[in-house]
């Protein structure tokens, strides 16, 4: 995305706000004016004090009263502007900056396992705060001071030329330099300024793996090692860098060297003028205020654009995110799913994640409410694509799937989502207390009912041997519960929620004998009543399945109960065996 582009997007996230906005914008324009004005009257009462025309004393003060009380007039109206704009821009950037991360944390949340897969976590944080921070910095600085400079620019500049139009071509000259000096460093800098960005995204995932995983860092005494890795990745970022830094610097002495010149120029010219007879003292203090003015804000514009500069990667960054489309969005018009007893039908599903092997291939089977299904096979054999496709995180490419005669794509994520519930194999909690993780289905959720809900899941107990019973805090990751307590406090989370239809992701394959016969009981009041999809390794945990689907390479082999399955004896009674053999 280009310069244009990029700070284009910056000044359209501002149109939820745009009436705020214009009012900035205006009263921007009125202190560029003034700062036009002022030294244009400074310099009339310098050519009225030196009296040119043979006028009396009482004329010239009288003369001279009229445009002091013009310049308050100028400077009344500058307070007022300077007031108005203080006091709103710092507010609007505030909420504006606050509403960026808003809105690009609700759009990364809804994209799809794969871009998470493929994009660290640290990395999308990272993108998000800078990206913030940047767009704050920008809004703040281009409403309290740039936007005045660049209305002088434009727009007042050239009625310099009114006023003298020598005098006026050597700023004009000035302005000319500056910007091609400008275009030449971005030129020169912009691939090296985007590798930079990326070293940064890199430093971010790289710090955020290690403190993601600072148990398995220390167990293996990696420390130096990480450490090492990290700074090797800060030695390629100052390389690249550095070289940036240097042509910005040059750049500021050019631009510094050229003020001064003109600086001069106008002096030694405005002399040359005067000497002729061609102006007045007046229209040269004039014009050495107004220069002087400009310069300034012109170099504080340089150091504006220059930030800008070392922003615009991050900030392509951050739309690069806010654009990528999600692979499974809402239909227009899409219905609320509602009332649902949970029948079930994949028609000739097949879904491929990309160009390689398809992940599932013409599935097609029913499953009637309250039914309990085990999908087993091997590993990649497309167990959890069929559930994910259930919950919508993909669509197919081709075929559909019901619930209750209603195709999924037809209703809302939000209904059809909340109809499902699931248990994984290693169950996700948050960093807050055990009570907000139970309720994370239904927030608004009573405490008798998260109570009850515990009990069902056989958790209660051990969470009330917790320092704070439901108040406790979990812990980033779970670290303050073991395993098995996570898994019954995932069931917990899933009995609250009241599903009618039930997916059980390996529940209790990465669980002790004991704690899986716990588990295993709270499962079964869990299952009861709902339609239950179980994928599982353990082919021992299915036996009660009503229907066992047995899946290879995508497609579906053979279905059947357990028993059926074994005296056929294909590829379910091949995997029984093995395990069988193996636990032997």
């Amino acid at each position: 995305m280009g310069f244009v582009a990029i700070y284009a997007r910056v000044l359209g996230l501002l149109q939820p706000e745009r009436r705020l906005a214009v009012i900035l914008a205006v009263a921007n324009i009125g202190l560029a004016g003034i700062g036009f004005i002022e030294p244009i009257l400074f310099g009339r009462i310098i050519d009225v004090l030196a009296n040119p025309t043979g006028a009396t004393p009482e004329e010239s003060w009288s003369r001279t009263i009229q445009l002091l009380v013009i310049w308050i007039a100028a400077g009344s109206i500058g307070i007022l502007a300077n007031i108005l704009v203080a006091l709103h821009a710092d507010r609007l950037a505030h909420r504006r900056r606050l509403a960026a991360m808003a809105l690009y944390f609700e759009h990364v949340m809804s994209l799809p396992a794969a871009f998470h897969s493929g994009t660290h976590s640290g990395a999308l944080l990272k993108i998000m705060l800078t990206g913030a921070d940047n767009l704050f910095g920008l809004w703040l600085s281009f409403f309290r001071e740039h936007l005045s400079t660049f209305v002088a620019v434009l727009v007042l500049l050239p009625l310099s030329l009114y006023l003298n139009w020598r005098l006026g071509l050597l700023l004009i000259a000035l302005i000319i330099v500056f910007a091609l000096v400008s275009a030449f460093v971005v030129h020169r800098t912009e691939g090296a300024q985007r590798q930079v960005e990326d070293y940064h995204s890199e430093l971010a995932a790289r710090a955020g793996d290690a403190l993601g995983n600072v148990v398995l860092v220390q167990s293996f005494v990696r420390l130096a090692l990480e450490v090492r890795d990290l700074a090797v990745v800060m030695e390629r970022l100052l390389k690249a860098q550095f070289p940036v830094l240097n042509l910005w610097a040059l750049m500021t002495v050019l631009s510094r060297m050229a003020s001064t010149i003109t600086i001069i120029s106008i002096f030694v010219l405005g002399s040359w003028l005067h000497l002729h007879g061609q102006t007045s003292v007046g229209e040269i203090v004039s014009f050495m205020g107004f220069a002087t003015m400009l310069i300034s804000r012109l170099e504080a514009a340089m150091g504006f654009v220059s930030r800008m500069f070392f922003q615009m990667h991050s900030l392509d960054q951050f739309f690069s995110v806010l654009d990528t489309e999600a692979a499974v969005r809402n239909k227009p018009g899409a219905a609320v799913l509602s009332n649902v007893k949970g029948d079930v039908v994949f028609d000739h599903v097949t879904l491929s994640y990309n160009d390689a092997r398809p992940a599932v291939i013409d599935l097609t089977f029913e499953v009637p409410a309250g039914t309990k299904v085990a999908l087993v096979g091997p590993t990649g054999s497309g167990k959890t694509s069929s559930m994910a496709l259930l919950s919508r995180l993909w669509d197919p490419q081709s075929g559909r799937i019901l619930i209750d005669g209603v195709d999924i794509r037809d209703v809302t994520l939000e209904s059809l989502r909340q109809h499902i519930g699931v248990v994984f194999q290693d169950s996700a909690v948050f960093h807050r207390t055990i009570a907000d993780n139970i309720r994370i289905g239904r927030p608004e959720a009573t405490d008798a009912e998260v109570e009850q809900a515990a009990k069902l899941a056989q958790a209660h107990d051990f969470i009330m041997r917790q320092p704070q019973g439901y108040a406790t805090m979990v812990g980033e990751r779970g670290v303050n519960v073991s395993g098995g307590e996570r898994q019954r406090l995932a069931i917990a989370r899933a009995l609250l929620k009241n599903p009618p239809i039930l997916i059980l992701d390996e529940a209790t394959s990465a669980l002790d004998a004991a704690t899986e016969a716990r588990i295993q009981q709270a499962l079964d009041t869990l299952m009861q009543g709902r339609t239950t999809f179980i994928i599982a390794h353990r082919l021992a945990t299915v036996r009660q399945a009503d229907q066992i689907l047995v899946l290879n390479q995508g497609r579906i082999v053979e279905r059947g109960s357990f028993d059926e399955l074994v005296e056929q004896g294909g590829l379910f009674a091949d995997l029984v065996r093995t395990q069988f053999a193996g636990a032997h």
